[in-house]
């Protein structure tokens, strides 16, 4: 069976529930930057070192298909997974727990000192578009208030692990940089 089907050459996509949408709405947006996040997530997973975080990391990239499920329907479906208060609760334990480690690094960063934290700040930046195309659905059709917490408390988590990762050796942000 091939994976193409045709249906999406006029420019829409088929949704959980078999409805179609354009796919520049907001909905297949947001469903598109949680698989950016999430395979950015992944590409970062393969430079982390620490089992511990790795782990963390991957908890986030199976939530943030959870996050995809609540919102690749317009109709409510019957056992879809979700993500609840007790998953963002554990989001905040973990970024509490490295930023606890990270309490000593300076200030602002340049991502690109290692690769490693660099990934998970590009990570990061698509987990908080993420977020920003959640919030412009939100103020069209209804959002998991949960979905929008875990896509928040993810981003947080992102940047303490990169610090993290990065340990002081990342590229401090320098505002009198000297002009080449």
């Amino acid at each position: 069976m091939p994976i193409y089907t045709r249906t999406g050459d006029d420019g829409t996509t088929s949704l959980a529930d078999g409805s179609r949408l354009s796919k520049d709405s907001p909905r297949v947006e947001l469903l598109g930057t949680l698989d950016e996040a999430t395979s950015h997530i992944g590409l970062a997973r393969v430079h982390v070192v620490d089992s511990d975080l790795d782990e963390v990391l991957a908890f986030v990239q199976h939530r943030l298909l959870n996050c995809g499920a609540c919102v690749a329907s317009l109709a409510p479906i019957q056992d879809v997974p979700g993500v609840d208060d007790a998953d963002v609760a554990s989001l905040e334990r973990a970024t509490d727990r490295y930023a606890t480690r990270i309490a000593h690094l300076p200030g602002f960063m340049l991502p690109g000192c290692d690769e490693a934290s660099s990934r998970l700040h590009v990570a990061r930046t698509v987990m908080r578009r993420a977020e920003r195309r959640a919030v412009t659905l939100a103020s069209h059709e209804p959002v998991s208030p949960e979905v929008l917490a875990f896509l928040n408390r993810a981003a947080d988590l992102l940047y303490v692990a990169a610090r993290y990762v990065g340990g002081g050796g990342e590229c401090p942000w320098r505002p009198d940089q000297p002009r080449p």
